[in-house]
Order: C-alpha cells, then structure tokens, then sequence
C-alpha cells in the first residue's frame, strides 16, 4: 500500500437531479463532455443520488451497485471517471460504489446528473482530496454533462467553453433557490429507462438534424432572455422562453435520421393540460428532456392545481412535486480502519 492509500477513506454524498428551463443538447467533445452550446436549470429539492465511494485495497477491480443491484454495465464508466481521482490522489486500489436514487433510473428524470455530482464529491472526500465547487463541477461533467450542474442548488448556468481542454466549460450559480422558490410537478408517464439514451441521441442529432446550426445560433439569446426574466421574477417571460427551449431540442432530435421521438401519449398530453392550464390564468409552463416525464414549473399558489390537473390524466403513473433544491452535499466520511 503506498502512502496515499493509507490515509484512505471512505465518503457519502448526496446530490439532486436538475431541470434545464434552456436545454444542453449536442457535443463539441464527446469525451470530455464538453457541449456545443450553454445551457440554464434549476435544481430539485426532494429528489436525490445518495452515493458511498470505498475505495480498498483488497480491490482488484471497482464494484459498482446501483439501487440495491450489481451494474456491471456502469462499473467501466464509473472505473474510468474514479481513475481521474485516483491518479491526482496518488492511489491505485479499487473501488465499491453503492450508489440508490429515490426516483426512476435513466428515464428522462436527470438521474445520471445527480450521480455523478454525488459521485464527484463522495470519490474526492474518499481520498482526502479538497476541491472547490468549481473543481467539483468540472469533474462531475466529465462523468454526465449535466451533473456539472447538479454541484449546485437554485438556479444555474453552464457555460459551453471555449477552450479545448474544457477548463471553462464549468456550472455556477446564478441565484439561489429562495430567491425565486418556484415549485415543479413531474408528472411520470413511464418508469423504463429511454430506448436511445442522451449521449447517442445527442451525436446522432449533431450528424444528421438539418437544424443543428439554428440551435447553436439561437441558443445565446434564450439564455439572456432567461437571465433577464430569472433577475426580474418574471414568469411569463421564463415560461415563454424556456417552452421555447424545450420545443427546439425536441424539433431538433425529432428530425434526425432516424428520428428520436422521446414522448409518448400521455408527455403530450400533459403538455396540453399545462398550456390549458395557463390559458385559464394559472401561472404554469412545461419542459421536457430527453425522455417521456413533463415537468411542470409553476408559482406556489398555483402547485396544488397543476398536481390534480396532472393526475387526472389516464397514462400519468405518478406525480411528484418539488421545489428548488441546494447543492450537493457530503453526509460523511470515515477515515479508513476507523
């Protein structure tokens, strides 16, 4: 065991799923994870990754575990992330991960940002290492994009960079969430995970949807627009332009080839009641990743209308109701052979 290794320890962090009101679609680096275009979301409070990073010497390989099961298919992805940590560390041995969300897996819901946001921080405190939230986005981003914004809680802008080597393609914080204590009703219309997963869905579009370049070049003014209305509190501005965001990625996706068609009946159907929702006054707006589930984003009065109006519907499984939520956190860490 080298020296490092001695002082080995073992963390665990939670971290929440976020929500982009303006959306993270495509690539300018597939494997720094870098994106083509900057992106704004707010983070949710009730849901969460709670994630334990061992690392042991005994290990010749990592372990990974995923709500309560083996995830073979993830221990590699996982591996390689963890050996960016290892090697500033100065450790070699191998790692078990356990790792559970309280919500569906891989299903449009952001549970790849909470992982790896909760990952970054339990694997760093793991080994002794000190990183700045800014440190911790970067490395979250290299795991899942989107988990560079998990790192923190309210509202949060990444920017796409510049650089090649990603160094300024990092998350920060524009307000916090009691700035603004919006409330969000997901409403569930599908527990499987998605056919075509983002990252493919993401080069697949790059390559063959006839609408990259506009989505590139519109995307500066949404996220000014989204700024501004976020500073003012204003919610028919944030509503116009981030339903605006979300019909242009899916427009995008949807005419790739072949087409990634992420909804399905009950999605557009809760789109609907939400649009008329709002046409009888209730302050409410939709978006929708890159899978079935419709988040509902509205003021606090409006949350107990917006959660039966999404019950009713036949094909919505479940509806849960959030709020905004903090940042990552680390719940503990032991030192080794304590």
């Amino acid at each position: 065991m080298t020296k490092a290794e001695d002082s080995v320890r073992q963390a665990t962090a939670q971290a929440h799923p976020n929500i982009a009101l303006i959306k993270y679609w495509g690539k300018r680096d597939v494997a720094l994870n870098l994106p083509v275009v900057g992106s704004l979301s707010i983070t949710l409070d009730r849901l969460h990754s709670c994630t334990t990073v061992r690392f042991l010497p005994e290990l010749a390989a990592d372990r990974v575990w995923l709500n309560g099961h083996e995830d073979l298919a993830s221990a590699r992805r996982i591996g390689r992330f963890l050996d960016r940590l290892r090697e500033r560390a100065g450790v070699r041995c191998g790692a078990w991960v356990e790792s559970g969300n309280n919500f569906p897996t891989a299903a449009g819901l952001a549970s790849s940002a909470s992982g790896f946001a909760a990952l970054a921080l339990a694997g760093s405190a793991a080994l002794g290492l000190t990183l700045d939230a800014t440190e911790l986005s970067l490395l979250a981003r290299q795991g899942s994009g989107s988990a560079a914004r998990s790192i923190f809680g309210g509202f949060v802008e990444w920017s796409h960079g510049e650089r090649a080597d990603g160094l300024d393609s990092v998350a920060h914080p524009i307000r916090p969430a009691q700035y603004w204590p919006l409330r969000v009703v997901v409403a569930v219309t599908s527990t499987a995970s998605k056919a075509i997963g983002s990252s493919e869905g993401m080069q697949r579009t790059a390559l063959t949807s006839p609408y990259q370049s506009a989505w590139v070049d519109t995307q500066e003014a949404d996220l000014a627009r989204a700024r501004a209305a976020i500073e003012a509190r204003d919610f028919e501005a944030l509503a116009a332009v981030s339903e605006h965001s979300c019909l242009k990625m899916h427009a995008l996706a949807m005419a790739a080839q072949p087409g990634l068609l992420y909804w399905n009946g009950a999605t557009l159907d809760a789109m609907h009641a939400v649009r008329q929702l709002r046409a009888q006054g209730v302050p409410v707006f939709f978006t929708v990743d890159a899978g079935p589930q419709v988040k509902a984003i509205c003021l606090p009065d409006a949350a107990n209308a917006v959660a039966e109006a999404m019950r009713s519907l036949s094909g919505v499984l479940d509806v849960i109701e959030c709020g905004l939520g903090e940042g990552a956190c680390l719940i503990e860490a032991e030192a080794a052979g304590a």
